[in-house]
């Protein structure tokens, strides 16, 4: 039996989420799991609708065990996660889906972050609506996480400072 931690990683569009997956990756001497939304709006050249929401959060949950499967030890960012596409059709599409909501609800993680949304908002031409969606998705998922009574850890700055507040706060967890 493997002794991996998850740590998801989550926030609103373009508040660094991918820029610290890959820095705490690099840190920790480990892995991360990409964002598969991002592949996916990149490969059919538009936003999903609500009925292909699941899809997304189910390849991303089987790219985050493919990864999880390699490593031993350690811990293993996750850059999203269901609850976050959950989060994400309550803003667009109302609601989740009963799929999507029981698969949000029954993935858990070891740590959960939360990158504030405080850097400078940059849009791609694809996903990003702009700051305020930024700033109302961003007080859903705070919604959301404390409904669940998911704790989390809310980081700030730029990349080296939410490296260290996370480092601060793993050693402390551990």
């Amino acid at each position: 039996m493997t002794n991996v931690r998850r740590v998801a990683i989550l926030g609103a569009e373009s508040t660094g989420k991918s820029t610290l997956a890959e820095a705490l990756a690099a840190h920790y001497g480990t892995i991360w799991v990409p964002e598969y939304l991002r592949e996916f709006v990149e490969t059919y050249g538009r936003t999903p609708r609500a009925d292909e929401q699941f899809h997304i959060a189910a390849t991303q949950v089987a790219r985050e065990e493919a990864a999880r499967a390699q490593l031993q030890d350690g811990l293993l960012f996750c850059d999203t996660t269901p609850l976050m596409t959950a989060v994400y059709s309550y803003h667009y599409f109302t609601a989740p889906d009963a799929e999507l909501a029981a698969l949000a609800a029954s993935r858990c993680y070891n740590f959960t972050l939360v990158a504030a949304p405080t850097n400078p908002w940059v849009g791609d031409g694809l996903m990003r609506d702009g700051d305020t969606v930024r700033q109302t998705v961003h007080r859903l998922l705070i919604a959301a996480l404390q409904e669940a009574g998911i704790p989390y850890l809310l980081v700030e700055g730029d990349v080296a400072q939410r490296v260290q507040q996370v480092s601060q706060y793993l050693s402390q967890a551990r």
